[in-house]
């Protein structure tokens, strides 16, 4: 088996259970684990960083203001959606959360055309305009937009075209961006802790303590395997392998943490399973028949 398939796989998996570590610490208000994830994250990347003797990219960086600017932005969207996924989860929106990261690879998509000028084929057009009617159709059965899903497909697509167009390769550049949020991160912390209410000092279970530390390595791990694997295959295969993902979350939302899923939800969802089965059957045609047209005659 290619290597990169199983570090791909592995992060995907990864991110898909990630609703199992916030719901054990679902005492701990969004906002606060939030900044402890900004806070163990740069420790462990820090670490990380050390040990590979990677810090040569850092003072480059501190002198291109253009450069610091857009690794300003991307570390705002990156906090907006992991406050977004971290409420929605600890509020019993798993469901609604995996479905916003169905609908990333299609607003991906409509981002390139309208940012970047690249121009989409029939079955693009066809898969973004059936996503679209599935999110219509759940707009339309529950009476309101499916906001926590397009809040996160949203942001996150945003963040992966600053990313895609970053200077900075995945390590480094979420590195800049823990460093970036770091002061509004300890700020915060320190906030709580002189108001009594810091709950990694409060909390009588050590367990709580220990699961908050750990945010720093659960949130860095599957983006460096995510990173390695995304070295050694092709888009294509990335592509099937990001579904993962959302999938598990979906599953986790249902069996573990039983919230509703009425036929009408349902019906929404099988709309925009079928336009990415859509999106990603066009892809795979399509690169098979540019396999087959550079083939030696």
């Amino acid at each position: 088996m290619n290597p990169g398939i199983l570090y791909a796989a592995s992060a995907f998996i990864l991110w898909g259970i990630f609703p199992l570590y916030f719901h054990a610490i679902r005492a701990v208000p969004p906002l606060e684990i939030l900044g402890h994830r900004m806070l163990w994250s740069l420790l462990f990347l820090a670490i990380v960083l050390t040990v590979r003797q990677q810090w040569k990219w850092l003072p480059q960086v501190v002198r291109q203001p253009r450069v610091l600017g857009a690794f300003v932005a991307s570390a705002l969207l990156l906090s907006s959606n992991w406050f977004v996924y971290i409420w929605s989860v600890n509020n019993g929106h798993v469901l609604d959360a995996s479905l916003g990261y169905f609908i990333n690879p299609l607003i991906n998509v409509m981002l390139g055309m309208l940012v970047l000028k690249e121009t989409l084929r029939r079955g693009q057009w066809l898969a973004i305009g059936l996503a679209a009617c599935g999110v219509a159709w759940l707009t339309w059965s529950a009476g309101e937009l499916p906001w926590i899903a397009l809040i996160l497909g949203i942001s996150f697509a945003c963040y992966g075209l600053l990313r895609k167009t970053a200077a900075l390769a995945a390590l480094e550049g979420l590195s800049l961006e823990t460093m970036l949020l770091f002061p509004l991160a300890l700020g915060y912390v320190l906030w709580l802790t002189v108001q009594g209410q810091n709950t990694f000092i409060n909390t009588d279970t050590g367990a709580t303590r220990w699961l908050l530390a750990a945010a720093g390595p659960i949130t860095a791990i599957p983006l460096l395997l995510f990173a390695a694997g995304a070295r050694k295959i092709s888009m294509s295969a990335l592509g099937l392998l990001q579904y993962l993902s959302p999938s598990l979350q979906a599953l986790l939302g249902v069996w573990v943490f039983h919230e509703a899923f009425p036929p009408e939800r349902l019906i929404g969802f099988a709309i925009i399973w079928t336009a990415l089965a859509l999106y990603v059957a066009e892809g795979l045609w399509v690169s098979r028949r540019n396999r087959l047209d550079t083939r030696p005659k």
